[in-house]
């Protein structure tokens, strides 16, 4: 049986590492969604366009081919975007943009089309209350915010940032208060969801807990056909 897995969690909390784990693990395929905010930001930056003139960003995203590859590799107008949208222009340029309702409403009409059939592993922020209510298992990760900026810090360094650690914490914190009080979509738990601290854990320990999860996940619904 395959089922459909919301990941959803703040800025660096691990989601998408864990994720893609588990989809190389389950021979699911992982769809990082917030790498198509960051890919939206990127191409208006890219294009001149303000990240904040919602008409023009429509007319881009209407212009704009989003799809993935098996690996849950990102592929935007048929190029493979990889760490030219992970930096810290696109990070503050996705929270932006996620703001905009008519932009959010057009990337997750293009998320729930990908995965009618299931099979999928998606991380966000809104996974589990919006793109993907139905989703058979939920998952709301979580870490400390002086753990999350510590892992985006050591991230940044290895691509040659010159952020220092303060500017990573206060970018973080101010993106936590973004997601979590924008008007459409807000950051929060799904009702339903299982909530998993990671601030303590490591990559294969996380891992190894969901595991556990979707196997009684799989276990009981299997025990209901």
């Amino acid at each position: 049986m395959r089922i459909n897995i919301a990941i959803d969690g703040p800025s660096a909390s691990g989601k998408s590492t864990i994720a893609k784990r588990l989809a190389e693990i389950l021979e699911y395929t992982h769809i990082d969604t917030g790498s198509m905010y960051r890919a939206t930001a990127y191409k208006a930056l890219e294009s001149k366009i303000s990240l904040e003139d919602e008409p023009a960003l429509i007319e881009m995203l209407q212009n704009t081919e989003f799809d993935f590859t098996h690996e849950g590799q990102l592929i935007m107008d048929g190029k493979l975007i990889g760490n030219e949208v992970r930096n810290p222009a696109c990070d503050r340029g996705s929270s932006l943009v996620s703001r905009l309702q008519s932009v959010r409403a057009m990337l997750v009409s293009i998320q729930q089309k990908i995965t009618l059939k299931k099979g999928f592993i998606l991380d966000g922020r809104d996974i589990g209350t919006v793109v993907l209510p139905n989703a058979e298992l939920k998952i709301f990760q979580v870490a400390f915010l002086l753990e999350r900026a510590k892992r985006r810090y050591e991230e940044f360094q290895l691509k040659g940032s010159p952020l220092t650690f303060d500017e990573v914490y206060e970018d973080l914190r101010a993106r936590d208060i973004a997601d979590s009080t924008r008007i459409y979509s807000p950051l929060k738990k799904a009702d339903d969801a299982i909530e998993l601290d990671t601030s303590f854990l490591s990559v294969d320990e996380t891992v190894n807990r969901i595991l556990k999860l979707y196997q009684k996940t799989v276990e009981r619904l299997n025990q209901h056909d």
